[in-house]
């Protein structure tokens, strides 16, 4: 595939990269402020469970219109999508900023805000993830993905506290305001990278987009590598994403850690994630990159079922930090090896239905897993989430091909 980097440079020295990176990470961070300031103003309009309902509808859209923001990406490119969704995803912040100065929005319009950021995100989501396949070598790609993962950390580490930060300066209609600002700032930079073209001969999916999703959902079938890596990407994603959100709060509250112990799990498992990315950033590449998947998501899968366990903050902050080492590397070289597998006819829609269990359904799991911990403690349903992320395991211990895989030198 052409590459607007030399294929000898090192993405984490490439300005082309960099300036994608700067891109990448102001949205990031303004997504989080977003969040902060819906998650902030829902509670003053309602009650904590409707508050939820609130902050919860977003992954709706998401669940059933990722897949055709897949073929979106793969019909048009990745630029244009991402380029076009970050100005609307800016346009539906300035509303809600609008609508907080001069008014007090009810809970109606909050979801409304919150299903329609979801519907444009269900687009830019795929695109996002593809982009990096059209900025770098292929040799680069871990790299690329490592830089990605730890833009996402500095996303958590900063948009709490500059949320914060808007609310107390400016209230709502500030927070809303500072989010709008960094995703619309993310637009004119990523304007400026270069992206390279798919390669000469590459087919576009047809005009329908029912029939561009069942030709990708049929690549990706008859793929030796794509098929388990993407249903093993399916299973981590579903048996993670709740005990490490929601089921991570109802522990902390079941143990009696409060909110300031919640606080150093979370700080534990960022960090894991954050040094994991580290090491990709600047490693560039790992070999055996299939069984090391594989073992980072057993020791992963382990150390979510011992976190609810753990006698301690000290030895839980420990344990999640582990599980941030697992994630982190495990879903950085999961992304390369999609994208490095994939025919760039394909790019986005396999992006897309990877994406769609850890961005798209696993939120929708969230009540379920409050209803199972409230009835039989957080212990047995970390059990069970792991239990899912095993399933993970064995399907790519038992694929050969996925067993095998090697990123590209």
């Amino acid at each position: 595939m052409p590459s607007p980097s030399a294929p000898e440079a090192a993405a984490h020295r490439d300005p082309n990269v960099l300036r994608w990176l700067g891109a990448y990470t102001a949205s990031a961070v303004g997504d989080t402020v977003y969040f902060v300031a819906l998650s902030w103003t829902a509670v003053q309009a309602g009650t904590p469970a409707q508050a939820g309902v609130v902050t919860a509808v977003a992954a709706v859209p998401r669940a059933l219109l990722m897949l055709g923001g897949g073929v979106l990406t793969d019909r048009y490119g990745p630029r244009p999508v991402v380029l076009g969704s970050s100005a609307l995803r800016c346009l539906l912040v300035v509303v809600a900023a609008g609508m907080l100065l001069v008014t007090s929005p009810g809970l109606w319009a909050l979801g409304a805000v919150a299903l329609l950021f979801g519907t444009v995100d269900a687009v830019f989501l795929p695109a996002a993830g593809a982009l990096p396949a059209r900025i770098t070598a292929p040799g680069q790609l871990a790299r690329v993905h490592g830089m990605r993962g730890l833009a996402t950390r500095l996303a958590t580490v900063l948009g709490g506290p500059l949320g914060g930060l808007g609310i107390a300066l400016g209230g709502t209609a500030g927070a809303f305001g500072l989010a709008a600002l960094l995703i619309g700032g993310s637009v004119p930079v990523l304007w400026a990278v270069r992206v390279a073209e798919a390669p000469a001969g590459t087919p576009r999916p047809p005009d329908a987009v029912l029939s561009g999703l069942r030709d990708g959902l049929r690549h990706i079938a008859r793929h030796r590598v794509l098929r388990p890596l993407v249903l093993a990407t399916a299973l981590g994603d579903l048996g993670f994403v709740g005990p490490m959100n929601l089921g991570l709060t109802l522990l902390a509250r079941e143990q009696g850690w409060g909110a300031a112990g919640m606080g150093w799990v979370l700080a534990g498992f960022g960090a894991g994630a954050g040094a994991a990315s580290l090491l990709l950033a600047l490693r560039g590449r790992v070999p055996r990159a299939g069984l090391v998947i594989a073992a980072g998501e057993l020791v992963g899968c382990l150390a979510i079922a011992g976190l609810a366990h753990a006698p301690s903050v000290v030895l839980a902050t420990a344990v999640a930090l582990v599980i941030g080492l697992a994630a982190g590397l495990g879903g950085a070289l999961r992304g390369a090896l999609l994208q490095v597998t994939a025919d760039p006819a394909y790019v986005g829609r396999v992006t897309s239905v990877a994406a769609l269990a850890g961005f798209g359904l696993a939120p929708l799991t969230f009540p379920l897993v409050g209803a199972a911990v409230e009835r039989w403690s957080a212990g047995p349903v970390f059990a069970v989430c792991a239990a899912l992320c095993g399933l993970g395991v064995l399907v790519t211990l038992g694929s050969g091909p996925l067993r095998r895989a090697e990123l590209p030198r």
